[in-house]
């Protein structure tokens, strides 16, 4: 099965680090809800891993409890938490898990003591502050993430508002959506990487291109441009005999599934390279 790179910086990241530009005063609760009844249970914040008092059903706990499940690999109970609840609703379990990488990669990321910092209310919106990774370093750093009360149930706001409108005009095709054009997008910069690999190449060696193998060997590419499985697409060089011309494709390794752009990358009369784009079928471009 691919492994689907989707939706891991695009939207399933997003869950994990729900970044925003609000500024909570962390570790710092709301003044609502520290005067809560106590009928309302506490989850005492040493055997949780936060630094405050958590109210059961408020927004930490919502956060607390996002993870646990997350962590647990429950990712339909996860999700189900959060605003990209209508993507994933109407997926079968099988559908589900055409994903299951990504949300597995996710799952290991989640430490096993989720420290949370702080939590404010005002309204129905809410902000909670915890130490979760940062998908770009892996390195636990001071996140807020953002609370919306819904029918009396707090709902993690892990997509914007325009994202959140996609998501209930597209259903369940909005993850396969987002993966198919994340592919597309990574393709496209995969061949720029090529153009730019192939300039340096030239330069190197009297003007003459290089295939695959010797760019990836010498260090201007990487490695991974040899296989699909990171962006979803199969990638070829053609050199001309003499070398000094060259072109490079891009297509699907499962059409409709991982892309449907097919993509060619060749020099004009001056030596410069441009990109052309097209639904082939899943097929390679013809230079």
């Amino acid at each position: 099965m691919q492994k689907l790179r989707i939706v891991l910086p695009a939207i399933l990241l997003s869950i994990l680090c729900s970044c925003s530009t609000a500024e909570p005063k962390t570790g710092a609760a709301n003044a609502a809800n520290a005067d809560a009844p106590a009928s309302n249970a506490a989850i005492n914040a040493s055997n949780s891993g936060a630094k405050i008092d958590i109210t059961e059903g408020g927004p930490a706990d919502t956060v607390r409890t996002f993870y646990q499940k997350l962590r647990e690999k429950k990712f339909r109970e996860a999700i189900f938490m959060t605003n990209l609840r209508p993507a994933v609703e109407g997926l079968t379990d099988s559908e589900l898990q055409d994903f299951s990488l990504d949300f597995e990669q996710l799952a290991g990321q989640v430490p096993a003591r989720l420290e949370i910092n702080g939590e404010i209310i005002t309204g129905d919106s809410a902000t909670v502050t915890a130490n979760i990774p940062n998908p770009d370093t892996g390195k636990l750093e001071l996140q807020p993430i953002k609370l919306r009360k819904e029918n009396g149930v707090w709902t993690i706001l892990s997509v914007d508002a325009e994202a959140e409108a996609r998501i209930k005009k597209e259903g369940k095709n909005y993850l396969s959506n987002v993966r198919i054009e994340t592919h597309q997008d990574e393709a496209r910069a995969m061949l720029d990487r090529v153009a730019k690999a192939e300039m340096v190449a030239a330069a190197q060696n009297d003007g003459q291109f290089a295939d695959i193998d010797s760019l990836v060997t010498a260090g201007l590419l990487p490695g991974d441009i040899k296989t699909s499985a990171s962006t979803g697409y199969n990638y070829d060089i053609t050199v001309a005999p003499d070398k000094r011309s060259y072109s490079a494709t891009a297509f699907p390794a499962e059409y409709g599934k991982t892309g449907k752009l097919s993509f060619l990358v060749q020099l004009d009369a001056k030596g410069a390279s441009h990109l052309t784009s097209k639904d082939n079928g899943g097929k390679p471009l013809q230079k």
